[in-house]
């Protein structure tokens, strides 16, 4: 999820022959919870699963990025996006912002923030630091207000679309490891009303304070990349949950989950690859965090990474992977109960 320049044209048609529609909350419904012996979370889900979200890119008919099939600030994508979204079981778009310092993406963002409050589905901001100088707190705090001002505000147009959990705002940050004094960014967004919840990707070190909550983001873990993508990275994900559960229990613990990753085609790729093995990354990476949450307590938020980042190969626009001639592999009906993840699965 980086700036990018031009790539060649990447005709999304053809996701169609590799790819199924299955509501994702089948997914969720086939894992298997496990027993923990761990300290109880402060925040869990309303329902018996938790909320879908997937992280959004509108950036699509810029020219400083792929081209594909069509133009993020084309209302009648907008409204299909979130009606197939929908129909997954996903109930919010988190969308990658920068500010005034991708103005394209920014008017864009505020229209979807509208098309969303249209068809009774949620937006959230992914604010992305990428650009931003490290240690310019003032550039974090102007960009914050800034989106405060014109999509929070209770006179914004669709702001009643805006993702809230305990009746406040939920903001993402990405990525982890910016020089940002966040003592700073949240005695100001404090004074907002109501306040928003920051959830920070990983975990915050000596800011850890300023944050509400936590995400993972795509990654191999410890292992490393492996040439075949096999490595799917259930130890990342299983080391993010026992910290989670060990020092962060009392936070808002979003869960993580992708289908894939392939930057090759990225001008900044570095040859990367998570293999979708047939679906069965997205429905490992969906269910691992049963594993380590007491039984019976269910994470309040599950987050798609992602929903329509071509360029470093992790959409699920176009469905569920499946292997090209075979339906929709049976373990994702909700009726069959597979144990817990295998990293062996290809």
């Amino acid at each position: 999820m980086r700036h990018s320049q031009v790539s060649p044209r990447l005709l999304i048609t053809m996701l169609f022959r590799h790819f199924a529609f299955v509501p994702l909350l089948l997914i969720l419904a086939s894992g298997s919870a496990l027993p923990a012996q761990a300290p109880g979370l402060k925040y869990v889900a309303e329902g018996n699963s938790p909320e879908l979200l997937a992280t959004y890119e509108a950036w699509f008919g810029h020219t400083s990025h792929m081209a594909v099939t069509y133009s993020s600030d084309d209302e009648r994508v907008l409204r299909d996006q979130i009606d197939r979204a929908k129909k997954m079981g996903i109930s919010a778009f988190v969308v990658d912002w920068y500010g005034d310092r991708e103005p394209y993406i920014d008017r864009n963002y505020a229209l979807l923030q509208k098309v969303a409050g249209k068809r009774h589905f949620h937006v959230a901001m992914m604010y992305d630091l990428s650009g931003v100088h490290p240690g310019d707190t003032n550039q974090v705090i102007a960009d914050l207000t800034e989106f405060q001002k014109l999509y929070l505000d209770k006179h914004s147009p669709g702001h009643d679309a805006y993702l809230t959990f305990a009746n406040r705002p939920v903001i993402f940050v990405f990525p982890a490891g910016i020089d940002v004094d966040w003592d700073r960014v949240r005695s100001v967004v404090n004074q907002w009303d109501p306040a928003p919840l920051l959830i920070g990707e990983n975990f915050a070190g000596k800011y850890t304070n300023d944050f509400d909550g936590y995400y993972p983001w795509i990654s191999p873990g410890p292992k490393g990349w492996s040439a075949d993508g096999s490595n799917w990275g259930e130890d990342y994900l299983a080391g993010f949950y026992q910290q989670a559960m060990k020092h962060a229990a009392d936070k808002i613990i979003v869960g993580g989950a992708w289908a894939s990753f392939d930057d090759s085609k990225a001008s900044w790729g570095e040859n990367r690859h998570i293999a979708a093995r047939c679906g069965q990354t997205l429905r490992d990476t969906m269910n691992l965090w049963k594993r380590y949450v007491p039984a019976g307590q269910v994470i309040p938020f599950l987050m798609i990474e992602t929903w329509n980042d071509y360029e470093e190969g992790s959409a699920i626009e176009g469905g569920i992977p499946t292997c090209a001639g075979q339906p929709a592999p049976k373990s994702l009906q909700a009726e069959e109960q597979p144990g817990p993840p295998s990293a062996g699965a290809r």
